[in-house]
């Protein structure tokens, strides 16, 4: 009985002393951890405040590790391994620290260090606290410079391509004068003089079409459209270039569907379409326009047989004043903004455009816009067969 008594209490013991030492141990490890993972190192309404700042924020401790930071902080690349990353930004925080008074700088910063990748812009500031921490307050301006930039290089176009044609009027009415005594050499130059001028109206009136497109207040009047007289217009509109080329135009698919938008927003769309395929198309061949639904999506595609175009092309052919061919371009009138016309109609309208080509084998130009309502979607999309060569805008 005794011995039973016995090895209880040296089980008892060791029991009571293995949780002993548990405790020490976590008292020690406890102790060892940095001040800026214990909660005493940030208080509660500093942390409130943090959280509540729009701009991305870092709390730096006397020796610049990072007490505490937004989750965007390491996101964007300015936070690591508890530390600040980037030169720019330790050099402003230590200017800060060895001045006492704020100090704010733009910088772009990479957002990670493999080599080539975004570099992100912020407008910093830092300002010294007590106990010798620091604020850092970045504003994410990346937007807004890429903004700038576009606008900075689409001005850069205009004046190039505006000073072309105005140069070539000026030019052609200075030699006119000069022939005056030849009236065959003036109606010759006089026609030049009207070529570039409705050149320059084409150009001029495509800038104006692109703006507002673009503009944020930009709204488009959602009504049903009729993509029959979308289409009859649209071909119209281009009769007589199609006529002198001596391109045929093609129209089959749906004949009955119907698409929410602005009818002379999707005219222009698709006469853009058409204005490119003509461009690129040679004399003596086929455009085709075929129509069908998928889904909700009405799909108009414009098919051509020109010259196609390559993967680096392709990725291209969308941006503003991009030509796959400048002479071609400046010979047919082509002003370079006709796709990017297209594509902000396309998302204008809550839809798309879809492009597939290939060298040697044409284009097609798919341009895909919901439909006005859920019964033309569910209707069957083979009634007439699409014309020849329509079905490579899925390829």
């Amino acid at each position: 009985m005794w011995l039973v008594v016995g090895v209880g209490l040296l089980g008892l013991f060791v029991g009571a002393s293995a949780v002993l030492a548990f405790r020490v141990s976590e008292a020690a490890q406890r102790s060892e951890r940095p001040a800026a993972a214990t909660p005493a190192s940030v208080s509660d309404d500093v942390a409130a405040l943090l959280s509540a700042l729009r701009s991305t924020s870092i709390l730096l401790g006397p020796d610049d590790e990072v007490l505490r930071a937004t989750p965007d902080a390491y996101s964007a690349g300015l936070v690591r391994a508890g530390h600040l990353t980037h030169p720019a930004l330790t050099e402003l925080a230590a200017r800060v620290r060895r001045t006492g008074t704020s100090a704010d700088e733009p910088m772009l910063v990479p957002r990670s260090s493999v080599p080539g990748s975004d570099r992100l812009a912020f407008e910093v500031r830092i300002a010294p606290l007590s106990g010798g921490r620091m604020l850092v307050l970045a504003e994410d301006r990346t937007a807004e410079r890429r903004v700038e930039e576009v606008r900075r290089d689409f001005v850069a176009n205009v004046s190039h391509e505006l000073k072309t044609p105005v140069g070539a009027i000026a030019l052609l009415a200075e030699t006119a004068a000069d022939a005056a005594d030849d009236p065959d050499a003036v109606r010759h130059f006089a026609a030049s003089m009207q070529r570039e001028s409705t050149r320059l109206s084409a150009l001029v009136q495509e800038i104006i079409e692109l703006s507002r497109l673009q503009a944020p207040e930009q709204d488009v009047d959602f009504v049903h459209v009729a993509l029959d007289e979308v289409i009859a217009e649209s071909v119209d509109r281009v009769r007589v270039e199609a006529d002198a080329r001596q391109v045929s135009i093609a129209v089959g698919g749906r004949s009955d569907l119907h698409v929410l938008g602005d009818h002379g927003l999707v005219v222009t769309a698709l006469r853009n379409l058409l204005d490119n395929a003509l461009r690129y198309s040679p004399d003596g061949t086929q455009v085709s326009i075929g129509v069908r639904s998928t889904g909700e999506i009405a799909e108009i595609a414009v098919v051509d047989q020109g010259v196609g175009l390559t993967p680096e092309q392709q990725e291209r052919v969308f941006e503003r004043f991009y030509r796959v061919d400048h002479a071609r371009s400046r010979e047919t009138g082509g002003t370079g903004l006709g796709l990017s016309i297209v594509k902000h109609v396309a998302a204008n309208h809550g839809g798309e455009v879809r492009l597939w080509s290939a060298p040697g084998r044409g284009s097609t130009f798919t341009l895909r816009i919901p439909l006005a309502d859920a019964d033309a979607a569910q209707a069957p999309s083979a009634d007439s067969p699409a014309p020849d060569g329509a079905e490579g805008e899925n390829q």
